[in-house]
């Protein structure tokens, strides 16, 4: 959880603040949030094992708990890292480990959530910490099954969803610890509502590992720029590290001058810091006007509309009509690329 590009904290569903990890919110009645929130010493537990940093999602005051609510924290494994683990996955005498640090302020049974995608099977756990605001180190065996598929590509091999809260339309007492298919109206069996309406209610994880094997071992902590690199195959922005886009700031744009071509467009070709997961989306914004960049010549300046293409997992083209055919230019704005699974 020591990643976050797009910035510390986000009232947006979604990727908005640690990469590789989406918070879904919605339909309680109230704004949550989603942060990196900092650990310390008092943070009994993960801070011994390393961790500086958690997820968090959080509520501003007591919710409602809607049929259609839905609070959780998901990450997507890509299929080829499925596929090449280690795992024998057809064999139900293989297995995978799910190892993670929890935190809430009220404590009750929540779920995990297990989604291979290229077969339609589903698995559910029950998980639930020591008690109120308590750090509680979860271990969680996986067993295989002759059903699951994962192939050897760049898709979606492998959902792991934390559920705080799950409205009824969502749940319907679907069987624990088994792979079976999916139903987008039965993820678990119906949850308690207490942490949706208790209040300032909080949902904290860190320490997330998925290893091959019966059993949890030490955390594979890695460097900073380790991870930030991982993190860059799906996520990559010309702003500064944590300045969510659209952010009106000057730093980190990029900026161009030469001339423009023969349809009065000046363009450039902008390479990736990290080779992408597959071909992104690509986005622009000057001065948070999402859609367009500055450009410039002679006689002429304004804010006009940006244009994306030629993209690849390596490189995109930009291009603004400056309006003037082979004039010298200028180009000027902001863009993020978007690889996630």
């Amino acid at each position: 959880m020591q990643v976050a590009q797009r910035g510390t904290s986000s009232t947006t569903s979604g990727y908005g603040t640690i990469d590789r990890f989406e918070a879904r919110m919605g339909n309680v009645g109230v704004t949550p949030t989603q942060s990196q929130s900092s650990l310390n010493s008092t943070d009994t537990g993960p801070w011994q094992e390393g961790f500086r940093n958690a997820m968090r999602i959080a509520l501003p005051s007591a919710g409602t708990a809607n049929s259609n609510a839905e609070i959780q924290i998901r990450h997507k494994v890509e299929n080829q890292d499925m596929a090449n683990s280690g795992w024998n996955y057809p064999s139900s005498s293989s297995y995978v480990t799910l190892s993670f640090w929890f935190r809430c302020s009220t404590n009750q049974t929540f779920y995990l959530y297990l989604y291979n995608s290229d077969s339609g099977k589903t698995l559910t756990l029950d998980f639930t910490a020591s008690g109120n605001n308590t750090w509680t180190k979860i271990t969680k065996q996986i067993k295989g099954a002759s059903t699951l598929v994962f192939g050897d590509n760049n898709g979606e091999g492998l959902a792991i969803s934390f559920f705080a809260y799950n409205g009824t339309a969502y749940t319907n007492n679907a069987a624990l610890n088994t792979w079976q298919g999916y139903s987008g109206s039965n993820f678990s069996p119906d949850m308690a509502t207490s942490w949706v309406t208790a209040g300032a209610s909080t949902f904290d994880v860190t320490g997330v590992q998925l290893e091959v094997g019966d059993s949890a071992t030490d955390f594979e902590h890695r460097s900073f720029g380790q991870e930030l690199t991982l993190c860059q195959r799906y996520y990559e922005t010309s702003h500064s590290y944590g300045t969510a886009f659209g952010t009106n700031t000057s730093e980190g744009k990029f900026l161009q001058n030469g001339t423009t071509n023969g349809a009065g467009n000046q363009q450039v070709t902008i390479y990736f810091r990290t080779t992408k997961r597959a071909n992104p989306t690509v986005t622009g914004h000057y001065d948070g006007t999402v859609g367009s960049w500055y450009g410039a010549r002679s006689g002429a300046a304004a804010v006009t509309s940006v244009s994306f293409d030629l993209i690849g997992m390596n490189s995109f083209r930009a291009y603004n009509s400056i309006g003037a055919n082979y004039a010298a230019s200028e180009q000027i704005g902001h863009w993020q690329a978007v690889s996630e699974l």
